[in-house]
């Protein structure tokens, strides 16, 4: 019974870096991924030395802020408990307004929990990584017929409700993503929250445009929780959604 039980891990963990060989063969294969691995391993090997970081990373956290326009990177090497950021991007363009997004062609940027669900080598913006968009939440409280979809962070610095951060900081994080997933990261986490809530100016802003949506200020308090639970520990809550789609975290 327990030999049988070893042959059995032993088979899944067989095929599961199979498949991460297979990913990493397939992303290779594009001409535009092989020279960002190519142009950016070394460069990323020495920001991560130069933290005090060991590359490759095992996982990724990315978590950004829409009112500050920015794009925080978080890394965890094999054998660490908590996540260290490694870098922060500017989000170089922004398009709808405060608030999540609920329906197609409102040119929101959501906010909320998401994961990465694929890498997109062909992209328009040079290179980009697609949002589970519309996940559960979404699916509860978005449009039933058109939520949207197609939200990616993505090269260049054009958007209509995705995360462009142009295109060097793309393939940085590009590769860094391959990298975790060769690792075995099938699912990296992506938290688009509203605001930085460790500024003041960011919280008085937020306040202030969700003074007459009290909808939309309950909304935020649970991504406050989110939020201060990640910046208080360093590391991931488990969050879940109740039947209302609002976020929990248990």
């Amino acid at each position: 019974m327990k030999l049988t039980l070893l042959c059995t891990i032993f088979i899944f963990q067989l095929q599961g870096l199979c498949a991460q060989s297979a990913f990493w063969e397939q992303q290779q294969s594009y001409p535009k991924v092989a020279k960002a691995i190519k142009a950016r391993t070394d460069t990323l090997q020495q920001q991560f030395k130069k933290e005090g970081l060991v590359f490759p990373p095992k996982q990724l956290y990315i978590r950004s802020f829409k009112y500050d326009s920015q794009l925080e990177v978080w890394v965890k090497s094999k054998g660490d408990t908590n996540f260290q950021l490694f870098k922060t991007y500017p989000v170089c363009a922004l398009s709808g307004t405060m608030g999540p997004k609920r329906m197609d062609g409102d040119f929101q940027v959501p906010e909320g929990c998401y994961f990465i669900k694929s890498f997109n080598p062909l992209s328009n913006y040079h290179l980009s990584l697609a949002l589970n968009y519309p996940n559960a939440s979404d699916r509860l409280l978005s449009d039933s017929i058109k939520p949207g979809s197609d939200i990616f962070i993505h090269g260049g610095c054009l958007t209509q409700g995705c995360i462009p951060i142009k295109d060097v900081p793309m393939e940085e994080l590009y590769v860094l993503a391959a990298y975790a997933q060769l690792q075995g990261q099938d699912f990296i986490p992506v938290h688009i929250f509203p605001i930085n809530y460790n500024q003041e100016k960011s919280q008085a802003f937020l306040k202030k445009s969700s003074r007459d949506d009290p909808e939309y200020r309950a909304f935020t308090e649970k991504m406050k929780l989110i939020f201060t639970f990640f910046q208080e520990r360093h590391q991931l809550p488990i969050i879940g959604v109740n039947q209302k789609g609002e976020y929990q975290i248990f």
